[in-house]
C-alpha cells in the first residue's frame, strides 16, 4: 500500500507513549490517503477524520497531562497549537459530513504537513525539555 507518511525514527520524541501515539496518527492519515487514492474517500473520510479526532483528543491530552506534572515552560504555546489543529479537523469533519468539501490532496497535505511540523517543531522542544531535566515517562503510568 502506498503511503502518504512513511515512519522514520527521525520522527521520534525519545519516548515509546508517545511515538506509539504518533504512529497511530501516522496510520490514519495513510487510511484516509489509502480510501483517497482508491476513490472510496467519500464514503470513509468522515469516520476516519472523526476516529483522528477522537484520537488526537487522547494523545494531546496525555502529552498535556506529562508537562502539566513536568512544569514544562512552553505548555500554553503547545496547548494552543493543539486546539487550533482539532478546530480545523473539526471544520474540516464538518465540511466533509455536509458534502462543501471532498478529500483533496491539499486536505491530505494539510494532514501529514501539520502532523510533521508539529512532531519536528513543538514536540521535538519537549523531547529536550524532559531529557535535559532528566524526565521518564513510563506507559505502566499513564
Amino acid at each position: 500500500m502506498k503511503k502518504l507518511i512513511v515512519w522514520d525514527n527521525i520522527y521520534s520524541v525519545g519516548y515509546e507513549l508517545f511515538d506509539k501515539q504518533h504512529r497511530q496518527l501516522v496510520e490514519m492519515i495513510n487510511d484516509l490517503y489509502a480510501a483517497f487514492l482508491s476513490g472510496d474517500a467519500h464514503d470513509k473520510a468522515s469516520e476516519i477524520v472523526s476516529e483522528m479526532i477522537k484520537y488526537t483528543d487522547y494523545h494531546f491530552k496525555t502529552e498535556e497531562k506529562y508537562f502539566e506534572k513536568y512544569k514544562y515552560p512552553h505548555t500554553d504555546k503547545h496547548k494552543e497549537e493543539h486546539m487550533l489543529f482539532v478546530g480545523k479537523a473539526t471544520e474540516l469533519k464538518h465540511r466533509l459530513e455536509s458534502g462543501k468539501v471532498t478529500v483533496t490532496y491539499d486536505i491530505m497535505n494539510f494532514l501529514r504537513q501539520w502532523l510533521i511540523e508539529h512532531i519536528m517543531g513543538e514536540d521535538k522542544k519537549y523531547e529536550k525539555y524532559f531529557k535535559e531535566n532528566k524526565i521518564k515517562i513510563n506507559e505502566e503510568n499513564n
